[in-house]
Protein backbone atom coordinates (compact mmCIF):
# COMPACT_ATOMS: atom_id res chain seq x y z
CA UNK A 1 0.00 0.00 0.00
CA UNK A 2 2.91 2.38 0.69
CA UNK A 3 4.14 2.09 -2.89
CA UNK A 4 0.69 3.04 -4.17
CA UNK A 5 0.60 6.09 -1.87
CA UNK A 6 4.06 7.19 -3.04
CA UNK A 7 2.96 6.83 -6.66
CA UNK A 8 -0.08 9.00 -5.92
CA UNK A 9 2.09 11.56 -4.13
CA UNK A 10 4.53 11.51 -7.05
CA UNK A 11 1.74 11.96 -9.58
CA UNK A 12 0.21 14.87 -7.70
CA UNK A 13 3.60 16.51 -7.11
CA UNK A 14 4.58 16.06 -10.76
CA UNK A 15 1.25 17.43 -11.96
CA UNK A 16 1.51 20.51 -9.71
CA UNK A 17 5.14 21.09 -10.72
CA UNK A 18 4.11 20.77 -14.38
CA UNK A 19 1.46 23.45 -13.87
CA UNK A 20 3.94 25.74 -12.14
CA UNK A 21 6.67 25.25 -14.75
CA UNK A 22 4.33 25.16 -17.77
CA UNK A 23 5.19 21.55 -18.69
CA UNK A 24 2.90 18.82 -20.01
CA UNK A 25 4.31 15.32 -19.68
CA UNK A 26 1.27 13.02 -19.37
CA UNK A 27 0.41 10.87 -16.38
CA UNK A 28 3.48 8.60 -16.60
CA UNK A 29 5.80 11.59 -16.97
CA UNK A 30 4.12 13.32 -14.02
CA UNK A 31 4.66 10.27 -11.81
CA UNK A 32 8.30 9.98 -12.85
CA UNK A 33 9.02 13.68 -12.39
CA UNK A 34 7.19 13.70 -9.06
CA UNK A 35 9.02 10.67 -7.67
CA UNK A 36 12.42 11.91 -8.81
CA UNK A 37 11.46 15.38 -7.61
CA UNK A 38 10.65 14.09 -4.14
CA UNK A 39 14.13 12.55 -3.99
CA UNK A 40 15.73 15.82 -5.15
CA UNK A 41 13.54 17.87 -2.80
CA UNK A 42 14.20 15.56 0.13
CA UNK A 43 17.94 15.78 -0.48
CA UNK A 44 17.82 19.59 -0.76
CA UNK A 45 15.64 19.90 2.36
CA UNK A 46 18.05 17.68 4.29
CA UNK A 47 21.01 19.82 3.22
CA UNK A 48 19.18 22.93 4.38
CA UNK A 49 18.37 21.30 7.72
CA UNK A 50 14.61 21.19 7.13
CA UNK A 51 14.31 17.41 7.24
CA UNK A 52 13.40 15.20 4.33
CA UNK A 53 10.28 13.55 2.99
CA UNK A 54 9.16 11.36 5.86
CA UNK A 55 5.51 10.55 5.29
CA UNK A 56 2.41 11.22 3.27
CA UNK A 57 1.54 14.76 4.40
CA UNK A 58 1.40 18.35 3.17
CA UNK A 59 5.06 19.01 3.99
CA UNK A 60 6.13 15.99 1.94
CA UNK A 61 3.97 17.18 -0.96
CA UNK A 62 5.52 20.66 -0.83
CA UNK A 63 9.05 19.22 -0.72
CA UNK A 64 8.23 16.89 -3.64
CA UNK A 65 6.73 19.73 -5.70
CA UNK A 66 9.75 21.94 -4.98
CA UNK A 67 12.12 19.15 -5.97
CA UNK A 68 10.14 18.42 -9.13
CA UNK A 69 10.28 22.12 -10.08
CA UNK A 70 14.05 22.10 -9.55
CA UNK A 71 14.31 18.95 -11.65
CA UNK A 72 12.24 20.45 -14.48
CA UNK A 73 14.26 23.66 -14.38
CA UNK A 74 17.55 21.73 -14.67
CA UNK A 75 16.11 19.61 -17.49
CA UNK A 76 14.97 22.70 -19.40
CA UNK A 77 18.37 24.37 -18.96
CA UNK A 78 20.12 21.27 -20.32
CA UNK A 79 17.70 21.08 -23.26
CA UNK A 80 18.44 24.69 -24.18
CA UNK A 81 22.18 24.09 -23.95
CA UNK A 82 21.94 21.02 -26.22
CA UNK A 83 19.72 22.88 -28.69
CA UNK A 84 22.32 25.65 -29.01
CA UNK A 85 25.10 23.19 -29.79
Amino acid sequence: MNILLWLVLGAVAGWIAGLIMGERRGWAGNILVGILGSAVGGFAASLLGWGGVDGFNLYSLLVAVGGACILLWIYNMLQRRVARS
